[in-house]
């Protein structure tokens, strides 16, 4: 039962925490509206800025995620191969 109330408070902060309340949603330009908190916006700026930080955060995400997926270190010198030597851990 606890759980099920702190569930259901946390996910009801949590929506409360994204969306936007009634006055904020107002103030937005149309494809802001329901999504951000605030006046929004103040000049064409904000947009070229939130577009570069949207598109460098997307191009980190993805090149993580291709280099988890496929490292690519095939020399011998490299850190990783000194790291997974046996001696290393003193066996």
């Amino acid at each position: 039962m606890m759980k099920k109330l702190v569930l259901s408070g946390s996910l009801l902060l949590l929506r409360s925490a994204v969306m936007a309340c009634a006055v904020c949603e107002k103030q937005q330009p149309r494809i802001l509206q329901g999504i951000t908190h605030g006046s929004g916006p103040e000049s064409n700026w904000d947009y070229l800025i939130i577009s570069v930080t949207a598109a460098i955060v997307l191009v980190t995400l993805v090149l993580s995620i291709a280099w988890l997926i496929r490292p690519g270190e095939r020399s011998a010198s490299h850190i990783k191969q000194w790291i997974l030597k046996e001696e290393y851990y003193g066996r």
